[in-house]
């Protein structure tokens, strides 16, 4: 499940946020414009909270008492590099950059595409990616390819870019809440995955029917019931796998007479007693019961056309991807398949000065590693194009400060304080249930779901904004899943908001 930045505005209730807290962005000879406030995406949020918990008339005054955006000559520079994109490919290319001292800028992109930090967000074990010996994490990975990319001085933004011309030069590239031009690009958006559009697929979408097992896995819908994956691959492969941990037993849905995944995971499933491989079979459709659940799911045999229906509580998808280069489409040239074409033992595409990188461009390996690679290469040809047209301006990255760091532990309960913004954990909630004139935010997360980890500093920067104002609890659904359980929680992120007892918006 993933919070979409609309639902998430549309319900958050306001108060003006201090003086104090507003933030200017450092403008330096290579700086971005950024668009008028009514644009941007976080000022679009800051005004819903302004909107919902003020008065109607208190809301309009702040509203006319907005600072007006700032001229748009602070943006006259052109940048040396953006890239567009985050995961493996995105996150090397920046570090490599920025460590030339590119400065590059990087929209790591927010709802379009996936979350940011691509499908490495939705991936439990790594296992073979150089470096970790025990194993690290998706999320874990990402995290620390971000904190590198940040440490050398790339400039983050989580923002999805919705218009790219590299026709003209500097190219010019626009996200939800800036416009930049630049001297060179690098296209690391990845892929996103498939889904098969099944007449009831939209009715239970995230209420049974999801494309991340990782992220809804331990959802309380899912735990002790009968689960299915659609797939014959890694992806598919991996989720039955991980899906044991909370299921009774798991499905395994393939098309073909075998399964396509790698030897490793083929043997892992085919040994595994709580895992069924049904071959030459597709799902048709969800069957629902009275109540409006999901029951089960109708099947079809390929090689018999047989129908049956295979009672199950849920059903994840892990049937591949699309490159997300619709950005692109008319200005390079792309595969049949919609992949960027890039020179063999490259990452040049038909455009001079714009690069590709990770799976956008890889319709083969699709290997975190490999992905890392060609972002290395991606960001070495940039520098060797910026040098060679004489377009390289080199930027020192100044020491930064401290980020702030956030509040920890679930133990709140020894030294709960009515007082403080953020909390964490059941007895918190609680409390600030029946005691607080605040509006509350609750964020059900759970350990393994990356999109909770790219949305949770997201909502920390608006409430940070709104300090003393609004309440935020965060609830991890495997710490607390009977909170989760009693609240209908089916899937993480989910962000519910109550004001004076009463629920006033769910957003999933």
């Amino acid at each position: 499940m993933a919070v979409t930045r609309p639902a998430v505005a549309a319900a958050l209730s306001a108060a003006p946020p201090s003086s104090s807290s507003s933030r200017t962005r450092r403008v330096s000879f290579l700086s971005c414009r950024p668009l008028p406030a009514a644009s941007c995406s976080r000022s679009r949020a800051s005004k819903a909270l302004r909107a919902a918990a003020a008065p109607a008339a208190d809301a309009a005054d702040e509203e006319a008492a907005a600072p007006s955006p700032p001229p748009s000559d602070l943006g006259r520079g052109v940048e040396n590099l953006v890239i567009i994109g985050s995961g493996p490919a995105g996150y090397t290319a920046a570090i490599y950059a920025a460590r030339a001292n590119l400065k590059p800028v990087v929209f790591e992109g927010y709802q379009v595409g996936g979350v940011p930090g691509g499908q490495l967000m939705t991936t439990t074990e790594v296992e073979n990616f150089p470096g970790f010996p025990d194993g690290i994490t998706g999320p874990d990975l990402m995290d620390k390819m971000r904190k590198q990319a940040e440490r050398w001085g790339a400039e983050l933004h989580q923002e999805d870019v919705e218009f790219v011309d590299v026709k003209s030069r500097p190219f010019v590239i626009r996200s939800t809440d800036r416009e930049v031009k630049s001297h060179s690009v690098i296209i690391a958006t990845g892929a996103t995955a498939k889904r098969l559009r099944l007449p009831r697929e939209e009715e239970f979408w995230s209420r049974g029917i999801s494309a991340c097992a990782i992220c809804d896995g331990a959802s309380p819908l899912y735990k002790g019931q009968v689960l299915a994956v659609v797939g014959g691959g890694d992806t598919a492969t991996e989720e039955a796998i991980y899906l044991t941990k909370y299921a009774c037993h798991v499905h395994l849905l393939v098309r073909r007479d075998q399964l396509r995944a790698s030897k490793a995971m083929q043997d892992r499933v085919l040994n595994n007693p709580n895992i069924t491989v049904h071959f030459n079979t597709e799902a048709v459709d969800v069957v629902g019961n009275s109540k409006g659940q999901m029951s089960g799911i109708q099947l079809r045999r390929i090689d018999t056309g047989e129908e049956s229906v295979l009672e199950v509580k849920g059903l994840f998808y892990g049937i591949g991807h699309t490159p997300n280069s619709q950005l692109l489409q008319g200005q390079i040239e792309l595969d049949s398949s919609g992949y960027i074409f890039v020179e063999e033992g490259s990452a040049k595409t038909s455009v001079d000065g714009v690069f590709a990188a990770g799976d956008v461009q890889d319709h083969e390996w699709r290997q975190a590693v490999t992905a890392a690679g060609s972002g290395c290469i991606a960001a070495l040809s940039v520098e060797r194009y910026l040098v060679s047209n004489d377009l390289l301006v080199e930027f020192h990255q100044p020491v930064l400060e401290e980020p702030k760091k956030e509040i920890e532990g679930k133990d709140v309960e020894m030294g709960f304080d009515i007082t403080h913004t953020k909390h964490r954990g059941q007895y918190a909630l609680r409390k600030l249930y029946h005691g607080s004139p605040r509006l509350i935010l609750v964020l059900y997360t759970s350990p393994t779901c990356g999109p909770c980890r790219t949305l949770k500093p997201i909502l920390n920067k608006v409430i940070d904004e709104y300090d003393e104002t609004v309440h935020f609890v965060e609830i991890d659904i495997e710490e607390d899943p009977e909170i989760a359980e009693a609240a209908g929680i089916m899937g993480t992120p989910c962000v519910q908001f109550f004001k004076n007892k009463e629920m006033i918006r769910f957003a999933t």
